[in-house]
C-alpha cells in the first residue's frame, strides 16, 4: 500500500466505521497500522502533534486514540504525558492507547494516573492492536446499562463483575499495573472487593500461572504469624517436629496478598520491609538466608496515615508497599451497579446451591438500591443468599428498610415525630450500652483487639465492624518498649 500524506483522513470502506486516530513519529508505524486498519475502521495518521491537536480542535474527536510515548510537540516539547493530559482534558471520554517501548514503572504508573486506558509494548502485532481495539471500541458503543456488563472469570467461584465507570477505571488500572512487577498497595472498605482486584491483578499478570496465596494478617498472633509467613526449622520451638516453609516460598515467583496488612504486628512489619528490598529472609530457626521472587499485594480497610501517625504502621514500608494504590469505591457511591451485581450473586448462590433463582422484582430493587450497605459487596451478597433461602420478598425490604414495614416514614428523615418513638431510644440506648462496653474491653485489654474480641465473645471481625461503627479510637500511645514472647512458645504450641 502506498504511503500516505502524515495528518490526514484514511477513509474506511464503510461510513460509520468507528474513527481512529494514531499519533507515531515512526512512519514505518503509521504505514503498518494504516495496512492493518484502514479496511475495518476511518483512521487519521499524524506524524506531528501541532496537526493532530489542529484536527482535535476543528473536527469532532475520533471514536479512538493510539498515541505513541514518544511523541514530541515540535514547538513546544510537549511531551506524550502532557498530550494525554490535554485530551483527557477536553475528551474526557476518548479512549487513550499508549504505545512505550518498555514497561518501565513510571512509565506505566504515569500513563495510569494521566488517564490512559492501556499500554502496548513495541513491537507489538496485529493481534495486541486488535485485542485493543476491539475492547474499547466496544465499551464505547454500548448504549445501556445491561449491555455495559462484563465479568472476568478468576476462579471457578469468584469474577470481577463492572458495569460503571469507575469500576471500569479500576479494572484499567489492574490491567496496566499488573504488568509492571511492583507492589500494590489497594485500599477501601471491608466487603468493597479489594481480594478480587489483587486476584484480578495476578490474572493479568506474567505470574499468572503460577500461585495466589492470601495471608491474613489480623488472623494470628505474631509468632504464629511469622511462621506462617517465613516458614520454621525442625526444633525451631517446641512442636516443631520438621521443617516448614512459609508462604512466601511456596508462593516463589507467584503473588501474595497481604489482607488486613495495617493490623500485621510492628515486629514483623521490619521483617517485610526486608523481603520486599531484596526478596530475602530466615525462616524461624535458621541461620541461612532464603531468597523469593514474590509479587506483593497488600490490603487494608485502615487509614493508612492515621496508622501511621500513632506509630502503628512504620513509614518506611507503607512507601515500599505503595509502588501503586487502588482505591476500591464503597458500593454506596457506585448505587448503579447494584441491579447488575445482584443478578451476578444471584445466579452464583443459585448455581451454588443447585436451585432456580428467584426474580428480583422491581420493589425488592428500589430497595437494595436505596440501602447505604455499610458491608458494602459482602453484605450485598448475603442479602440475596438469606433472600434465595428464604424466598421471601418481604422479609428482605423489612431487614433493610424496617421503617417501611406499614407505609411508615424513615426514621432519619429529619423533624420525623417517629425520632421520639420508643423504638427508636430503645435502639439508641442499645447503641450507647453497646458501645462503652466495647470501648471498656478494648482499654482493660490496652487495644488488644484479639484478646477483646474474645472477652466479648464475638469475632474479631465482628469487633472491627463495631469499632468503625462507633468511631472508637485508641488512646494516644505513649513510648514504651515491648516485649515480645519468642516465637512459638505456649501460643505456637497450643496452635
Amino acid at each position: 500500500m502506498s504511503r500516505m500524506q502524515r495528518g490526514t483522513s484514511v477513509k474506511a470502506q464503510a461510513k460509520r466505521n468507528p474513527q481512529i486516530a494514531v499519533l507515531d513519529g515512526d512512519p514505518a508505524i503509521l504505514d503498518y497500522l494504516n495496512e492493518i486498519l484502514a479496511d475495518r475502521y476511518a483512521v487519521s495518521l499524524f506524524s506531528d502533534a501541532a496537526k493532530f491537536n489542529q484536527s482535535l480542535r476543528e473536527t469532532p474527536a475520533p471514536d479512538l486514540l493510539l498515541l505513541d510515548w514518544n511523541i514530541v510537540e515540535n514547538d513546544s516539547e510537549e511531551n506524550a504525558l502532557g498530550l494525554l493530559s490535554r485530551v483527557r482534558a477536553s475528551k474526557p471520554t476518548l479512549p487513550v492507547i499508549m504505545f512505550a517501548c518498555s514497561a518501565e514503572l513510571k512509565e506505566v504508573v504515569a500513563a495510569t494516573q494521566m488517564g490512559a486506558a492501556d499500554v502496548i509494548l513495541k513491537p507489538f502485532r496485529k493481534s495486541d492492536i486488535d485485542a485493543a481495539l476491539e475492547q474499547y471500541l466496544r465499551e464505547s458503543d454500548k448504549k445501556t446499562p445491561e449491555a455495559d456488563v462484563e465479568e472476568i472469570p478468576l476462579n471457578e467461584n469468584t469474577s470481577f463483575v463492572r458495569t460503571c465507570k469507575r469500576m471500569r477505571e479500576i479494572e484499567s488500572q489492574c490491567a496496566l499495573v499488573a504488568r509492571a512487577d511492583i507492589p500494590v498497595l489497594i485500599l477501601g472498605e471491608s466487603g468493597t472487593g479489594k481480594e478480587v482486584a489483587a486476584m484480578l491483578i495476578h490474572k493479568l499478570s506474567a505470574r499468572s500461572q503460577r500461585s495466589f496465596l492470601k495471608v491474613n494478617c489480623a488472623a494470628m498472633p505474631a509468632d504464629l504469624l511469622e511462621s506462617e509467613l517465613f516458614g520454621y526449622e525442625q526444633g525451631a520451638f517446641t512442636g516443631a517436629v520438621k521443617s516448614k516453609p512459609g508462604k512466601f516460598e511456596i508462593c516463589n515467583n507467584g503473588t501474595i496478598l497481604l489482607d488486613e496488612v495495617a493490623e500485621m504486628p510492628t515486629v514483623l512489619q521490619a521483617k517485610l520491609l526486608q523481603v520486599l528490598q531484596d526478596g530475602s529472609f530466615s525462616r524461624l530457626g535458621s541461620r541461612t538466608s532464603v531468597k523469593v521472587d514474590v509479587r506483593v499485594i497488600a490490603a487494608t480497610n485502615v487509614d493508612i496515615k492515621a496508622a501511621i501517625a500513632q506509630k502503628i504502621f512504620r513509614e518506611d514500608l507503607y512507601y515500599r508497599l505503595n509502588g501503586f494504590t487502588l482505591k476500591m469505591p464503597p458500593l454506596r457511591e457506585r448505587t448503579e451497579e447494584i441491579p447488575v451485581l445482584s443478578k451476578h450473586f444471584m445466579r452464583k448462590v443459585a448455581a451454588k446451591y443447585e436451585c432456580d433463582p428467584l426474580p428480583i422484582s422491581p420493589v425488592l430493587l428500589q430497595a437494595l438500591t436505596s440501602y447505604r450497605w455499610p458491608g458494602n459487596l459482602r453484605e450485598l451478597e448475603n442479602t440475596i443468599k438469606r433472600y434465595l433461602v428464604l424466598a421471601d420478598e418481604q422479609a428482605i425490604i423489612d431487614e433493610l428498610h424496617p421503617w417501611q414495614r406499614n407505609g411508615a416514614a424513615s426514621p432519619s428523615a429529619e423533624g420525623s415525630e417517629n425520632d421520639r418513638s420508643l423504638k427508636h431510644l430503645v435502639k439508641n440506648l442499645k447503641g450507647g450500652a453497646e458501645a462503652a462496653a466495647i470501648a471498656q474491653s478494648l482499654e482493660v485489654s490496652g487495644w488488644n483487639r484479639k484478646v477483646a474480641a474474645n472477652d466479648l465473645q464475638i469475632s474479631y471481625k465482628a469487633l472491627l465492624y463495631k469499632i468503625k461503627q462507633y468511631n472508637l479510637t485508641p488512646p494516644p500511645r505513649k513510648h514504651q518498649v515491648s516485649i515480645e514472647k519468642a516465637p512459638g512458645l505456649d501460643r505456637a504450641q497450643s496452635a
